[in-house]
């Protein structure tokens, strides 16, 4: 986004998604109990950290915090971040009891080497290119070694300026979609080991990659 400081672009984020906050969990609260593959997904997740030795999870840009409440459904202890105040209101609310707060993946506040594993479902998507590898940086640092990093976000190779959603809400934000092979480089460049790759409805316009990726353990 030539000519935009990261202040601006994160300021349109959130203002964008403190409007839509409430239609968008109407829209996303039973997602995961229609879609076998994503609770599959978020399956395979909850047994990698068992494995890693369990302990908290981060759900980073959780949203209205479906996601984080299906893995306390799994038995693990998992906590949401969002940019919005907005969506985190809508997460407390509905959730309560589970723990929500107001962050950024470009400055994540958590202390190195403090959660066993990390997701970010859809969150990626309006960070652009050249921020990534901060991103990524910061979820390195936060991981502990050989923990479990779950991504999902939209396959693609354009990016466009989204003014409108979620109830018919004003918006504005850049929905960047990306190539899963780009991805992976970032994540290999970060320091992590990626171990898969799953497509969603691969033909479609409409596509979604997972990647299931570590941090290496030698770091």
């Amino acid at each position: 986004m030539p000519g935009m400081s990261t202040d601006d672009w994160l300021t349109d984020i959130r203002t964008s998604y403190d409007t839509v906050a409430i239609s968008y969990a109407d829209q996303v609260r039973d997602a995961i109990a229609g879609h076998q593959y994503l609770r599959a997904a978020l399956a395979l997740f909850a047994d990698s950290v068992r494995a890693a030795g369990g302990g908290p999870v981060a759900d980073v840009g959780c949203g209205p915090g479906q996601v984080t409440a299906h893995l306390h459904r799994l038995g693990i202890d998992a906590f949401g971040i969002d940019l919005s105040p907005g969506m985190i209101d809508v997460a407390q609310r509905e959730h309560p009891g589970l723990r929500f707060e107001v962050g950024s993946m470009t400055d994540l506040d958590l202390p190195a080497a403090s959660v066993t594993g990390l997701l970010a479902w859809q969150s990626l998507i309006h960070i652009p290119d050249d921020e990534v590898p901060t991103v990524f940086g910061h979820f390195h640092r936060t991981l502990r070694p050989g923990g479990p990093l779950q991504l999902l976000f939209h396959v693609g190779d354009e990016s466009q300026l989204k003014t409108q959603g979620y109830g018919g809400h004003p918006m504005k934000v850049h929905v960047h979609r990306r190539q899963p092979d780009q991805v992976a480089a970032w994540l290999r460049d970060a320091g992590f080991e990626v171990e898969a790759q799953m497509l969603l409805d691969p033909v479609e316009k409409t596509s979604q990659a997972f990647l299931f990726a570590r941090r290496k353990l030698c770091q």
